[in-house]
């Protein structure tokens, strides 16, 4: 009979189910992974609910690196980041093929695999945002000096963005907040960057917060926008061609299309 497991929506509920479905021995098809909150009932299927473990998700992340090579743990990873309700099942289902494989490091070319085509799929998908919110996220200058970006995403991408952020303002303090997922990446001058979950005392305390800049950053907004506002040729907009350069969603967390959201 074949054995869902049951776990949270993180990268180390899912390492955790995924540990509990590989130490089963179950072989491919015999075994899946489900989402808490979104487990559809199947037929003659056992749940199992997965205790969520650091050394578990370790465990795994440690085989993937040896056994299947540094490229496919990137795929794996930005597949699990993605908010797709199947990508535990599928990144499982990848590690179970590539056991079959003379070099499972290979197991990425292999797309005629569902499993594996799907991963690949989500990777580019989760990759490609991440790189969009590399050059549209926002850093605006709070009252108290601290430089706050607020970003909606699609994925869990806030591992993505802080490593890049760190390497090229590692002497400010800094915070990016992903309201989609409710966290933050937290970084403080001259230190490593932390992820911080947001709870609903915090968002009812630090909203206002948020959106009191300091009186520098709000004479470089007013400057921003004139310069763009300067340098548009109205006769020249093409918006198809701006749409498929920056979406629309990315727009209302950048400085030169925020209105009256920012004092």
């Amino acid at each position: 009979m074949k054995t869902i497991y049951v776990c949270e929506d993180s990268v180390t509920g899912i390492y955790s189910g995924i540990y509990d479905a590989w130490k089963s021995g179950k072989e491919e098809g015999e075994c899946g992974i489900a989402l808490k909150g979104l487990v559809e009932q199947e037929l003659f299927c056992d749940y199992a609910e997965v205790e969520e473990s650091w050394k578990k998700a370790a465990a795994v992340d440690r085989m993937i690196r040896k056994n299947l090579g540094e490229r496919t743990h990137r795929d794996l990873y930005y597949a699990l980041l993605s908010n797709d309700r199947e990508k535990g099942n599928v990144v499982l289902g990848t590690m179970m093929a590539a056991r079959r494989l003379p070099d499972s490091r290979r197991i990425m070319e292999h797309l005629s695999h569902p499993m594996v085509e799907k991963v690949f799929e989500l990777s580019r998908s989760v990759g490609g945002e991440a790189h969009n919110l590399k050059g549209f996220l926002r850093f605006r200058e709070l009252e108290n000096g601290v430089l706050y970006a607020p970003i909606t995403p699609k994925a869990q991408v806030l591992t993505c963005l802080a490593p890049h952020f760190a390497d090229r303002l590692p002497l400010e303090n800094w915070m990016i907040h992903d309201k989609n997922h409710q966290m933050f990446a937290v970084h403080e001058a001259g230190k490593q960057w932390v992820l911080a979950e947001e709870t609903e005392e915090m968002r009812k305390k630090q909203k206002e917060k948020f959106d009191r800049v300091s009186v520098e950053e709000g004479q470089y907004v007013r400057l921003w926008k004139g310069f763009c506002r300067a340098i548009s040729i109205e006769e020249r907009k093409n918006p198809g061609c701006q749409l498929s350069h920056l979406p629309l969603r990315y727009r209302p967390n950048m400085t030169e299309f925020a209105e009256g959201n920012i004092r």
